[in-house]
């Protein structure tokens, strides 16, 4: 019997939806572990270590978002949130803590597990921090601090590239405007919205083919921004 692609660890309180993911992803590849609870999925998660945690934000003994804040005291590991909230301060919030994606109840089976993959990719490349990173025409060499669109040279100023190597660092992970803002120009910052939207679009005219039909770096609306995974 062939190993399991990864090992996920669900907490939710609704029978039928841990049913449904057990069934999904079994049948997919994944080994499962399953909590009802807040306070067991933190118990289950430090003991055993699952590769990624699907989350319920409405559970009957804490919030999910501190169960993320608890959680990103110690540890990395993905997390997607699976939540019949779709208000985007909801979302904000629980990205801003430290989930990397999030997934509004009801879903398709398809678009999870694209999420997942993506998740997990995303884990493997924080832990080997690949040098260079490749997406169509774009090429960014985190270590001689390069960039190239096909054969040409992308010249940036500090700051744009700051905010690409960032976006790099965290491919196919959504990023809010408050997360980006921090990192890129600290907490005095966290506000200027408008700003971050000036140097996403300067970042845009430069490594984009149409930059008013970006496909590299991709608006998650009210929210922040994606770039796209190689």
């Amino acid at each position: 019997m062939s190993a399991p692609v990864a090992r996920v660890l669900v907490v939710d309180d609704e029978p039928q939806i841990r049913r449904f993911l057990r069934s999904a992803l079994t049948t997919n590849g994944y080994e499962i572990i399953e909590a009802a609870s807040g306070a067991a999925g933190l118990q289950l998660a430090a003991a055993e270590a699952p590769d990624v945690i699907l989350l319920d934000l409405g559970l009957p003994d804490m919030d999910g978002l501190a169960v993320i804040r608890t959680l990103r005291e110690g540890s990395e590991v993905p997390i997607i949130v699976l939540s019949v909230r779709a208000r985007e301060r909801d979302k904000i919030a629980a990205l801003d803590l430290g989930a990397d994606d999030y997934v509004t109840k009801p879903f398709g089976i398809g678009e999870l597990l694209a999420r997942l993959r993506a998740a997990l990719r995303h884990r493997l490349r924080q832990a080997g921090e690949p040098p260079l990173f490749v997406a169509g025409e774009l090429c960014v060499d985190l270590v001689r601090r390069l960039v190239r669109r096909g054969a040409e040279p992308v010249h940036l100023t500090p700051k744009e590239y700051d905010l690409l190597r960032l976006l790099v660092q965290h491919a196919g992970k959504v990023l809010t405007h408050r997360q980006l803002l921090q990192a890129v120009w600290g907490p005095a910052h966290v506000d200027d919205t408008t700003y971050l939207r000036v140097y996403v679009g300067q970042l845009r005219r430069k490594i984009e083919q149409d930059p008013d039909q970006p496909r590299l770096i991709l608006t998650e609306p009210g929210i922040g921004y994606r770039l796209i995974e190689p």
